[in-house]
């Protein structure tokens, strides 16, 4: 009993890490139809940023992590993407790759291609004990922390002005212009959440891998990206939902798998995603309207 419900609570920890990246991923395309593969360098940025700071109290590690982050986000909308604002969604999707192979490059100058190690505090390494139940205060904080945050995101985009200005970009940016939106706000909040998703994934992933290289974001990245098409390209619900699917779909086949498979993991992860495409094409919970 006490091994299954560790399972769950790894299986949740990983689900609220993809949910994160996913809803960040599905904001950006919603809004400015943008697939950034840029994304990656986010989680990349701000694990430099925990590899810096992780001699200093968490307080300071936390806000450094999400400052690094958010920076990154609103200096490629700024310098990157927002020259490219009406351009077809290919050229888009080819600078988001031109942004990340320059912040790869980047990184790779200044931190070298080695990985480094991040160490977790202390107490993120002890087990909560409820009765005979061992459970890892860092997954549980995981747990808690992501599923804190995507309500947040959902109460902001559901209860405020600017929420509903984002809502209506997604819909429709063009008519969300007539009506007076600014983009160029909307568009660097929409970037800025983006960056604090980012964020809240790469502290809890970078304590559990305990290292950081110039390409930590990439799978987690490519992962996250199936997860918004099975979730629903352009749907904000569908994108936290595949990634929270994805997400408890690994960790669960992680626990479930025989060791002589274990290597083999993502195959089977991806052959699950590939039927589910298949039953459902147009994703779990598909854009109500879709927009060409």
């Amino acid at each position: 009993m006490a091994e299954v419900v560790q399972h769950v609570v790894d299986a949740l920890s990983l689900g609220g890490i993809y949910a994160a990246l996913t809803l960040g991923l599905g904001l950006l395309f919603s809004v400015m139809r943008l697939v950034n593969f840029a994304y990656g360098e986010l989680i990349m940025a701000g694990a430099f940023a925990m590899y810096l700071l992780q001699d200093t109290p968490l307080l300071v590690l936390v806000a450094g992590t999400l400052a690094v982050t958010i920076g990154v986000a609103l200096v490629t909308e700024r310098v990157a993407f927002r020259p490219l604002r009406g351009v077809d969604p290919m050229t888009l999707l080819l600078a988001s790759f031109a942004v990340s192979v320059m912040l790869q490059n980047g990184a790779r100058m200044v931190f070298g291609p080695i990985a480094k190690g991040v160490a977790p505090y202390p107490f993120l390494e002890q087990d909560l004990i409820i009765g005979s139940v061992r459970i890892s205060v860092l997954d549980l904080t995981g747990v808690v922390l992501t599923a804190a945050l995507i309500g947040a995101v959902a109460v902001m985009l559901q209860k405020t002005v600017l929420g509903m200005q984002i809502r209506a970009a997604a819909e429709d940016a063009e008519m969300a212009d007539l009506l007076g939106v600014k983009a160029n706000r909307v568009i660097a909040a929409a970037f800025a959440i983006a960056g604090v998703l980012a964020a809240v994934a790469t502290l809890i992933l970078i304590f559990q891998q305990g290292a950081v290289s110039v390409t930590v974001g990439f799978l987690p990245v490519l992962i996250a990206f199936v997860a918004v098409v099975v979730g629903g390209l352009g749907s904000l619900p569908g994108a936290a939902l595949g990634g929270l699917l994805i997400g408890a779909t690994t960790g669960l086949l992680d626990a479930a798998l025989p060791t002589d498979l274990a290597p083999f993991r993502d195959a089977f992860l991806f052959s699950i995603m590939m039927a589910l495409l298949v039953i459902r094409p147009q994703g779990l919970v598909p854009q109500k309207e879709a927009r060409v």
